[in-house]
């Protein structure tokens, strides 16, 4: 046998996925990956995104960001909210996310996510991870 890095690749990403949806089934649970995206747009132009995924029984925020000219709008807090809103009562638990320490985790306790726990860098506190939980 060898062990070896390699390219991503969709043939790979489809053998891996059927390979947990068998494991899966086989303990009465199931995926359901589903990837999302919501904008905020002003006159046409994109002032804010977010992108995520749903997996299992939860909502996972994956990447946020308003346009440095349009923050302190509260378009952050709207688009936190639509994701919420859409996913609340269609059977999810909870929205998930990760945030480093200089990407305002502040702004998430104030929308009411809960901090589960803090990773450390040992080298440069601004990286500090902060892990957050958010239940419907």
């Amino acid at each position: 046998m060898i062990v070896q890095k390699i390219a991503s690749s969709d043939d790979l990403k489809t053998i891996m996925e059927e390979e947990h949806k068998k494991y899966e089934a086989k303990n009465g649970v199931a995926f359901n990956f589903t990837p999302f995206s919501f904008v905020a747009k002003e006159e046409g132009e994109i002032v804010g995104a977010i992108t995520g995924f749903t997996c299992y029984a939860e909502v996972y925020i994956d990447d946020f960001v308003v346009m440095e000219n349009h923050r302190g709008k509260d378009i952050g807090t709207k688009l936190m909210k639509a994701v919420e809103e859409y996913y609340k009562d269609s059977g999810f638990n909870n929205m998930n996310l990760c945030t480093s320490e200089f990407q305002a985790p502040q702004f998430y306790e104030k929308y009411g996510f809960e901090l589960e726990f803090v990773r450390k860098n040992k080298d440069n506190p601004k990286l500090n991870k902060y892990f957050y939980v958010k239940y419907f």
